[in-house]
């Protein structure tokens, strides 16, 4: 019910935003000049540039509300099969909560990718056979931006949409239930329970899955954008061209796998229903990192070696362990600021004892200072990804810098997949808990769910902050490819304050972590 409410209302702005793209593209300047005709995506005219936008912004908006629509369904076919096996043994209980979480994980980016690479081979067939064709095979990604951009409206309205609904109803069931009547949380007694649960998924399995689907496809047009104009302006041959052109696509192909070896490595496991799920979690992460590593190293080495400049394709492969060690960082992070074996949980707690006002207090101000190491680390990993990059000896160095980011931004969601596995198991493990109250199940089903329960928060928490590192190291490359198209039209330099040197950005990123 939730969702067909939200859908028509996502559908009912965004017919009227796809005819307003196809629209505004009759205002773009050509490029044209007397002494030369208009070259790249520009010769197809601009009304037939909006209409491919238009189009491929309707088809990101569907691949990304599919993605959304499922997770949701498998999420609610799995939590109360998580209840139920809590009433034989948490082992089992953990990996049926887990999988219920990675299967809508991996149909999610799978989506993504499928969604990008068929919408590439579309316009590659339509604009790109024959001889006398008007475009060539890295013209193409220009064309991909609507995909990026239906895909993030969908993702605003859901995760705007989800999350709204989710805190009110949380915040509501607490408020009738536990301040008024004083029955335990979760109670069948109060219905507000039900919309607490619907919150639940809906805030967080088709809200992050809709986040990471968006961050996933931005990132990937934006590579392959950077891919062809490195490739061209280093004048490489067009199979070479070609393989930087698809180097993204190949990336999130292998991501799909590694994190697959990493899923199945959380088995049925021997641990009493005492011990903390996160270790499990981890050991699978540990896993699919180590994969991802090799799985990295392969691609870059034959994907992205440039024949006349050797060595290039280690220096990139560095970009992806920086963006690797980014990610890795922020997940250990938070999951410290977050999980209840370390000092800020328990520091929190022991401030609750003397009220509500300290409970805010301390927590409030953890949660400020939790904003360093991530945000420090971005900036390392963008400053090093870009300079690392710029080294290669690629072209001018800018554009190769450029795409060093790119390359690590990639490295860092080389793992997504596992990443939005453990971010849909909260979500499940929560409404476990709440089928197991409201059934009446024994105490000890209520422990393995508040176990389970307990490690989902910290996985939630965990992939914000993953999905709010990438993002902004993706903002860097975005705004590098909106620069390159702008001087590209008008040709006039952009030298202006210009974000897209990485020191630039470093700087406002430390000056607005210094406030917090």
């Amino acid at each position: 019910g939730f969702l067909r409410v939200q859908y028509t209302a996502i559908a009912k702005f965004a017919v009227p935003l796809a005819g307003l793209i196809a629209f505004s593209y009759q205002f773009r300047p050509d490029g044209a000049t007397e002494d030369h005709a208009a070259e790249g995506v520009a010769i197809l005219g601009n009304t037939m540039l909006g209409i491919v936008a238009a189009l491929g912004f309707a088809f990101g908006a569907i691949c990304s509300a599919i993605a959304g629509y499922v997770s949701m369904w498998v999420a609610a076919q799995s939590n109360i099969r998580v209840a139920s096996a809590g009433r034989r043994t948490y082992g089992e209980a953990l990996v049926i909560c887990f999988r219920g979480g990675a299967f809508s994980a991996v149909l999610n980016l799978t989506l993504c990718i499928t969604g990008v690479t068929i919408l590439y081979t579309l316009l590659y067939v339509v604009f790109c056979r024959g001889a006398e064709s008007p475009l060539t095979a890295g013209d193409i990604p220009m064309l991909l931006v609507g995909y990026g951009f239906g895909a993030s409206f969908v993702a605003l309205f859901m995760q705007l949409g989800g999350g709204i609904y989710t805190k009110a109803a949380d915040v509501g069931a607490d408020l009738v239930g536990k301040v008024e009547q004083s029955i335990p949380e979760d109670d069948p007694r109060n219905p507000a329970t039900i919309a607490d649960l619907v919150g639940d998924m809906v805030g967080d399995c088709v809200g992050s899955s809709a986040d990471v689907f968006e961050s996933v496809a931005a990132e990937i047009i934006g590579a392959m954008i950077l891919g062809s104009t490195l490739a061209n302006e280093a004048g490489m041959d067009a199979t070479v061209g070609t393989k930087f052109l698809f180097f993204p696509l190949v990336v999130h192909a292998m991501d799909i796998i590694v994190s697959s070896v990493g899923i199945a490595f959380v088995g049925v496991t021997r641990d009493s229903a005492d011990s903390n799920p996160m270790k499990q979690l981890q050991k699978g992460y540990r896993v699919a990192l180590l994969l991802s590593i090799i799985g990295f190293y392969i691609i870059t080495h034959w994907l992205l070696e440039d024949p006349t400049q050797p060595g290039s394709a280690w220096k990139f492969f560095l970009c992806g362990i920086v963006g690797m060690a980014c990610a890795y960082i922020i997940v250990l992070s938070t999951q410290y600021y977050t999980d209840y074996d370390c000092h800020p949980v328990q520091s929190i707690a022991e401030a609750s004892t003397s009220g509500h006002g300290v409970n805010i207090i301390v927590g409030i101000s953890w949660g400020l200072k939790a904003t360093f190491i991530p945000t420090i680390t971005v900036a390392v990993a963008v400053l090093m990804a870009y300079h690392i990059g710029a080294s290669s000896g690629i072209g001018n160095g800018r554009n190769a810098g450029l795409f060093g980011t790119a390359v690590a931004t990639m490295g860092m969601l080389s793992n997504a997949v596992y990443i939005l596995s453990m971010n849909n198991y909260g979500p499940i493990a929560d409404n476990a808990g709440g089928i197991a109250e409201m059934s009446m199940q024994p105490e000890h089903v209520r422990d393995v769910t508040d176990r389970l329960d307990a490690a989902g928060n910290v996985t939630k928490a965990v992939t914000k902050g993953y999905s709010i590192g990438s993002a902004s190291m993706a903002c860097f490359l975005l705004f590098g490819a909106f620069m390159d198209e702008f001087s590209e039209f008008s040709g006039i330099a952009f030298e202006t304050v210009d974000i897209a040197t990485p020191e630039v950005l470093v700087g406002g990123l430390i000056g607005s972590m210094i406030i917090f």
